[in-house]
């Protein structure tokens, strides 16, 4: 009897209990302790249902995002994002606590994300109808909002104060921080960047009095605008659609473009986003100075959603495939050595109209020409790429050309130079003559040259038959085939490589891991290659050497020097990479004529986003273990390339110049090597730090060659300059490094948290990226070696 009145309690107590917990999950209110797990489909949904917070699985991917997102729309458009520089692994989990509000942790219990420090306890969390998610204290007050804290899009009802960014995603599907923000100004300018400002509303301070703006508003009316100091408004909102009717959302999209979009309420099925609005009206005219929307050698249109698009002309192809936007990269190379390099056998000209760039690396100025003598003196010359003829003058211009655009208003005539075949020309020689280049001009009767070639054509049939043949049935040396790899990497056998290398003669450099030889490799034209011949691969490296493989020839990035394939057999390894015409970037700043400060900068995040890359987009994680300028290469247009990644695990020990068990070399070495402490890409970001000291400084390391001893370590020197504000003492040489957007204590301040002795207060790269890019605030650094420095 006492039992059953206990369970008909328990049934009472659970009947009273059941409309709390209803209520907890309909009123928006999340309680203390309450978490979601990047697994399911749990999220906290706003009373209304109109919006919720949870996590969205990332499209073609393992990771999810935490957001919020608009929760009656099937596409679930996010509207705010947490953890878009680091996905969160399946399993990951977002507590809400009392100390420290949101915080994101992965399965292993590593923290990914947490909401800005809370001052006070924080009692509940509310998503509210309005799409805003706050963490408030017993009082109700305020202690974190993301309204306070946005992303790429403001809602209605939101305001963004003085000092108030919005920033955009990387692609439309990647949310990692792009290049574009939304900056509202102390001036009260509302100012769209890319590394710097390149376009800002009519709202500039100091015209009239009061007449800067004081906030951005974005109201329940629909309208979005600027409120100034006097009260009046600079108002973007063409037309009224307010909220309650519509759906409606502010966005900063990847591209530079800020535009308003609606959709009806309630929603119907196969209705999609519309815009209002967008500003500018053509981003592809408003930049001229700065970063470009289109990377180099690439042309901006506008389409019909105001959206710019970039293209690549005729002749080219994108750099990096899985950027549109990105540079555009010549599909051939000029040979001025060559003086059929401008033949109309090999040469054509692709020619447009409105079209243009703006600037490039060289500009020669024709006066009085006609639009063919234009195209004609940029064809015959080989220095020239492109030529633009408008009002009888023509420009000559040569790569990279930057802020490419179509536009009518431009009134010009382009011509740009590309080859039909893109291959490289080869000069004819005369049986018996001299070194002097001669063209074999006779006159033949067509008759007997189609017979020639159909005769040539049959033989060369013929023969192709009889190699297949006779290589079907001999003997193939012992080697990977493509199917042992799941890349495309090319095997090569030894015999090949020797023969490509002339025997091995031609060394391009020595480093840690092996010497470079140049190549020729035979692939319908010849095609220049870096052969590496790697020393002393691990003892049993059959399987590590493909497993590392798998690893390197997956990897993919405009910062990463391309693997092209590989040589295995027996003691024998080879890795066949693509040859970098500009050689390292210790020739480039050690040399006697320093760069340009600019060029150092864009080097320097050049090598930071190549590191991001293996530490954290990657889809196994490689540390590299042996950054230095030895193996950071330069392309054509001198943008840094890493070379030498993955191979740290293919090494035997006692492999790198410092002859210990670490891997490394003397003076870009991390204190942990030696310390017995667990390697981690902290190590990579010391050695990045170093290299970054000798890119602004241009000066080795480590320099005993120097008369004076305090400058001998650059890392110290670098550092008592700092402390002593005379940092231009450290340069050695007369540079203005205020041409550039990052200025000289900025760079050097992020140099020294790199260096840091304790590896836990070094930045990860991901960090580094974003304080070269000037998108974070860069804090005063500690001493890098206070221990040492106090003994």
């Amino acid at each position: 009897m006492a039992m059953a009145f206990t369970v008909w309690l328990l049934l009472l107590s659970l009947l009273f209990l059941l409309p709390v917990s209803v209520l907890s999950q309909t009123n928006g209110s999340i309680v203390v302790g309450a978490s979601l797990s990047a697994a399911g489909n749990s999220s906290w949904i706003s009373s209304s249902g109109e919006f919720a917070f949870g996590f969205q699985q990332l499209e073609n991917s393992d990771r999810f995002l935490l957001s919020i997102w608009f929760a009656k729309i099937p596409d679930r458009t996010i509207v705010w994002y947490a953890n878009g520089d680091r996905p969160a692994p399946k399993g990951s989990i977002v507590n809400l606590t009392a100390n420290s509000g949101l915080l994101l942790t992965s399965p292993q219990g590593e923290e990914l994300w947490r909401s800005e420090t809370i001052v006070g306890v924080v009692a509940y969390g509310l998503m509210n109808d309005a799409g805003n998610f706050v963490l408030e204290n017993e009082k109700s007050e305020k202690l974190w909002e993301t309204f306070k804290n946005p992303t790429d899009t403001m809602l209605p009802g939101q305001i963004m104060e003085i000092g108030g960014k919005l920033f955009s995603r990387q692609s439309e599907t990647n949310y990692v921080r792009g290049r574009f923000q939304l900056t509202l100004q102390q001036d009260g300018n509302l100012v769209f960047s890319a590394k710097e400002p390149f376009y800002s509303t009519a709202t500039t301070a100091g015209t009239i009095p009061g007449s800067e703006g004081k906030r951005l508003v974005f109201n329940d009316s629909g309208n979005f605008y600027i409120l100034r100091v006097n009260g009046g408004k600079f108002t973007f909102t063409e037309e009224e659609r307010p909220a309650r009717d519509y759906y409606l959302r502010s966005t900063l999209n990847f591209d530079g473009v800020l535009a308003q979009y609606f959709l009806p309420k309630p929603y119907v099925g196969n209705v999609s986003w519309k815009p209002l609005w967008s500003e500018p009206p053509n981003i592809c005219q408003k930049v001229d100075s700065g970063p470009g929307v289109c990377g180099e050698n690439s042309i901006c249109t506008l389409k019909a959603d105001k959206r710019p698009t970039c293209e690549c002309p005729r002749g080219y192809s994108l750099r990096d495939p899985n950027d549109p936007y990105g540079t555009c990269n010549p599909d051939f190379r000029q040979d001025c050595d060559n003086e059929l390099s401008y033949s109309k056998d090999l040469f054509d000209v692709q020619v447009l109209t409105n079209t243009d760039w703006l600037t490039s690396g060289g500009n020669e100025q024709l006066n009085a020409s006609t639009a063919d003598t234009c195209s004609q003196s940029c064809f015959q010359d080989c220095l020239c790429d492109v030529a633009s003829y408008s009002n009888e003058t023509c420009w000559k211009k040569k790569l990279p050309l930057t802020y490419g655009r179509e536009d009518s208003s431009l009134n010009a005539k382009t011509f740009i130079k590309f080859r039909k075949d893109n291959s490289t020309p080869q000069v004819p020689k005369m049986p018996g003559s001299d070194n002097k280049k001669k063209i074999w001009t006779t006159s033949v009767p067509v008759e007997s040259i189609l017979l020639f070639t159909s005769i040539s054509l049959n033989f060369m049939f013929g023969a192709a038959v009889c190699f297949r043949f006779f290589f079907c049935f001999r003997k193939k040396p012992a080697k990977f085939t493509h199917s042992d790899l799941e890349t495309n990497l090319r095997s090569f056998s030894h015999k090949e490589l020797e023969e490509a290398t002339n025997g091995f003669n031609e060394v391009l450099g020595e480093g840690s891991f092996g010497v470079v030889y140049k190549g020729i490799i035979q692939v319908g034209s010849g095609v220049e290659v870096a052969v590496k011949k790697l020393k002393r691969v691990i003892e049993d490296g059959d399987k590590e050497f493909k497993t590392e493989l798998n690893i390197i020839g997956k990897t993919h990035h405009k910062n990463l020097v391309h693997l092209v394939g590989y040589c295995d057999e027996g003691q024998q390894r080879l890795l066949v990479y693509e040859f970098l015409s500009n050689g390292t970037l210790a020739s480039f700043i050690f040399g006697d004529e320093k760069p340009s400060w600019r060029q150092r900068m864009e080097i320097a995040i050049g090598v930071a986003r190549g590191l991001l890359y293996l530490h954290e987009e990657c889809t196994t994680q490689i540390i590299h273990c042996d950054i230095k300028p030895q193996n950071i290469l330069l392309d054509d247009h001198y943008n840094a390339r890493i070379s030498d990644f993955g191979l740290a695990k293919l090494m035997m020990t006692n492999q790198s110049k410092t002859h210990t068990t670490i891997k490394g070399t003397k003076g870009y070495v991390a204190p942990e090597w030696f310390r017995n402490m667990a390697i981690t890409t902290k190590v990579d970001v010391y050695s990045f730090g170093v290299v970054l000291l000798e890119i602004i400084c241009c000066r080795r390391s480590v320099d005993m060659e120097n008369n004076c001893e305090e400058k001998a370590i650059l890392t110290d020197w670098v550092y008592d300059c700092y402390q002593g504000g005379v940092l231009e003492l450290a340069l050695d040489y007369e540079v203005n490094p205020l041409d550039g957007e990052m200025k000289l204590e900025e760079t050097v301040m992020i140099a020294l948290w790199c260096i840091q002795e304790d590896p836990a207060f070094r930045p990860t790269m991901r960090k580094v990226v974003q304080m070269l890019e000037g998108v974070v605030e860069i804090h005063v650094p500690p001493c890098p070696s206070p221990y040492n420095r106090a003994a």
